[in-house]
């Protein structure tokens, strides 16, 4: 049993793109004014900034509990070159079976309610099928019947959905992350955190330690409710639209920092951002947390002024740590001439909306 999926029914809608090789991914005009752009004021400092995850805006990447976008089919191809590559990308401790069948049942519903169009969800008692039209899927399976899918029920729907994931088990007063999927992550490392506490694969980040940022975040999500989602930003800058930034493939990704020009800035450099949000699972009581990723190249968010200015200021005042650690500290200083030119000087509105 396989998932071999056979896209392109709806290639009127989803782009044929690439990550990697010749980079043939753009946003189009229309997402681009739905990128989650993630700063609502004109200077950055880590922060937990929770909210609760909700439906939004009506033609934003919040109007959906799970936003599926143009990019969906071309990402799941790209995922799937990775897994090919280095299984390890994903992996799940046996203790958290329960867990990835919640994750399971969690996208299923949440995708057939909203997208009606591209899946469906038929359920007779413990017998389900379930239909993923982009990716030419029509899959009947028992539900917590491992032998019914060709993977794991983690590995199984996570492959056919944008964003990585983790799963954090709750023991010991902590969160230990006991299972995940990455493949287009900011240079950190399932095979290398899984089974790690909350603490501990958090500790790379500066500042933010000393700041208490993470013990009262660990604090909030131990109380984390089922039923009440929340969700927060992060960010962080990539040479390319690359979604495969991870410590195994530096070697490939890395050197591409030092290829920025003045001349070829904006079309290079692109803000990486990740939706996070994390969800309480009604079975196992772990924790999902899906790491939504969108990329978004320089020259396509100048085209909205408010985020033109803003992003300058940002980049030009940042701690030099953080610069350091979001992986930019080398470039700066050619970010902030490029971006400068954009920025006219006037004053920015509260918040991130493009329109506001």
């Amino acid at each position: 049993m396989s998932l071999d999926f056979k896209p392109g029914e709806f290639s009127d809608f989803f782009r044929d793109e690439t990550f990697r090789g010749d980079f043939t991914y753009r946003n189009s005009p229309h997402l681009i004014r739905r990128f989650p752009f993630p700063f609502d004021r004109d200077d950055y400092m880590y922060a937990v900034n929770m909210e609760p995850h909700v439906p939004g805006r009506k033609g934003t990447a919040f109007e959906h509990i799970l936003d599926v976008d143009e990019h969906y089919v071309a990402e799941m191809i790209d995922r799937a070159q990775v897994l090919a590559e280095d299984p390890l990308r994903c992996q799940s401790l046996p203790h958290m079976t329960l867990a990835g069948w919640d994750v399971l049942e969690f996208i299923m519903e949440t995708k057939a309610r909203d997208y009606p169009h591209w899946f469906t969800l038929e359920r007779d008692g413990h017998r389900w099928r379930w239909i993923n039209r982009p990716l030419g899927i029509d899959h009947s399976f028992t539900f917590l019947d491992e032998s019914t899918l060709p993977y794991g029920p983690f590995e199984y729907i996570t492959r056919q959905t944008q964003g990585d994931w983790t799963l954090q088990d709750e023991r010991d007063g902590t969160l230990w992350m006991d299972a995940g999927i990455a493949t287009s992550q900011a240079d950190w490392s399932v095979d290398f955190d899984v089974g790690m506490n909350f603490h501990e694969w958090h500790a790379p980040v500066p500042i933010a330690h000393d700041l208490g940022v993470f013990d009262r975040a660990l604090k909030f999500l131990l109380k984390l409710q089922h039923g009440a989602p929340v969700r927060r930003f992060n960010w962080t800058m990539t040479v390319n639209p690359l979604l495969d930034t991870a410590p195994e493939t530096y070697p490939r990704w890395g050197p591409m920092r030092t290829t920025l020009t003045p001349e070829n800035m904006g079309e290079l450099m692109h803000l990486r951002v990740e939706l996070q949000s994390l969800y309480r699972l009604p079975r196992s009581n772990a924790i999902a947390f899906d790491i939504r990723c969108y990329l978004a190249r320089f020259d396509e968010l100048v085209t909205v002024p408010k985020w033109a200015r803003r992003l300058h200021r940002v980049v030009r005042d940042i701690h030099p740590d953080l610069a350091a650690y979001k992986g930019f500290l080398r470039n700066r200083d050619m970010m902030t001439e490029w971006l400068s030119r954009h920025d006219d000087g006037a004053p920015t509105s509260p918040g991130w909306w493009p329109e506001d």
